[in-house]
């Protein structure tokens, strides 16, 4: 796991906790704030995989060869 892969999952898992925040208080915008965070989460836990599986392939062309 890497650093883009765990960021995104600290970034979904905070924007969860505001989203319920802010519905539990009726804070619309806190919750906005939140599902965005996820989206953001979400954004940088998919470039971790994809950089993650670019590092695999190159260590697996590299050990073919």
């Amino acid at each position: 796991m890497n650093k883009d892969q765990v960021s995104g999952k600290i970034d979904q898992t905070a924007g969860k906790i505001k989203e319920k925040t802010g519905e539990a208080v009726g804070n619309d915008r806190l919750a906005n704030e939140g599902r965005a965070d996820q989206v953001k989460g979400h954004v940088k836990e998919a470039w971790g995989n994809t950089k993650e599986a670019a590092h695999n392939i190159a260590e697996a062309n590299r050990k073919a060869s």
